[in-house]
Formats: structure tokens, sequence, C-alpha cells
């Protein structure tokens, strides 16, 4: 087993949370694992990045190569536009489609889309907002995002949710419930896909 997934957003959008989670799954599954972090201007709306290296062999470096992404998962669509490079010629695409502006003229979000869509051959684009409200939590849109793409990341579902739920109980019941709900959603979006 072998996964590079580049995790990308805005500060505050939850990607070190999305980190940890498969983080925290990867280790309970014995695996090794690597990862680093650039964090940017993200406490004034920065671009966020985290590359996840995770393996059943020993991992020597800890930054992706452009074109050996196996997986993006992006909570802005601009930002997935930015690290599409890094996505290999079979990997997959999930970005959230609901704009962080942080940039005066920002791009149409028509186009941004359809940029997506016609350079990447494997895409998803998940209304992550929307379902988080749905779930009962509006910040849990990163959460939802982590479940659209466990079904691409190589580790076990039920040990991604148990690792999300050790990660959020600390936080009350209140939270680490709504935060389960949206893990779900996210995974529901991908039943069909």
């Amino acid at each position: 087993m072998k996964k590079n997934i580049l995790i990308a957003g805005v500060g505050g959008q939850g990607i070190l949370t999305i980190a940890s989670i498969i983080d925290h799954a990867a280790m309970q599954q014995g695996l090794y694992l690597k990862q680093a972090e650039v964090h940017g201007m993200s406490q004034r709306g920065g671009a966020v990045q985290s590359h996840l290296r995770i393996s059943d062999t020993e991992i020597f470096s800890d930054l992706i190569p452009l074109g050996e992404a196996d997986l993006i998962i992006s909570l802005e669509p601009m930002e997935a536009l930015r690290y599409l490079p890094y996505l290999s010629d079979e990997g997959m695409l999930i970005t959230a489609t609901r704009p962080f502006v942080n940039i005066d003229p920002y791009p149409d979000l028509e186009a941004l889309l359809d940029e997506i869509k016609l350079r990447c051959r494997q895409h998803l684009l998940v209304e992550a907002d929307r379902l988080a409200l749905e779930a009962g939590n509006p910040k849990a849109a990163n959460v939802v995002m982590a479940g659209a793409a466990a079904r691409y990341i190589g580790i076990d579902r039920q040990q991604l949710g148990a690792s999300l739920t050790s990660l959020f109980e600390a936080k009350g019941k209140t939270i680490t419930e709504s935060n389960a709900r949206a893990f779900a959603m996210g995974i529901a979006i991908t039943t069909d896909h």
C-alpha cells in the first residue's frame, strides 16, 4: 500500500484536521507516515497545504513530487487548480465547490469549476458547506470532505471514523456526533461515484 495525498485550502478551513484524522488512522493500522505542511499566511486567509505520504514500507521523503499525488483534497476550488500539477494521471481530485473569496477580483466560480472538469479526468465536486449544515455543524465542511475522500485514501473507513471520534471526543458529545454525521454524509456522496 502506498498513497500520496495532498490536502489544500485556505487558513482556517481545517486542512490540518483532515490530515490529523488520516494520520491517526494510518498509525492505528501500523502504516508508515510522513507529513509536511506549508502554512503560508494562514492566519490572514493564505494558502495552506499538507503533504501526506502513507505506505506499508518505509518512506524517505515527506514531500510529494509533481505528478505523483494519488489524491488531492481541496477545501477551495481555486486552491484545487493551484495544486493540480501534483496530481498523477490516474489521481483523484476532490474539491469543495464554495469559494473562499480572499482576493479581488476572485475568478468566476463556474469558470473555475469548468477548468477543473476540463483538466482533471477523475474529480468530485462537493457541496461541503451545505452538507455540514445539514449534519448540524456548519464548521464541519472539512470533515464532510474527509468522508468524501475516505474511499480513495486506502485506509479502512471504520478506522478513519474511529480516528475522527478519538480526535473530537474531548470537545464533547454534541461536537463529536455532528462531526460523525458530517463524515457519514461525505461517505454517502461517493457511494454511486
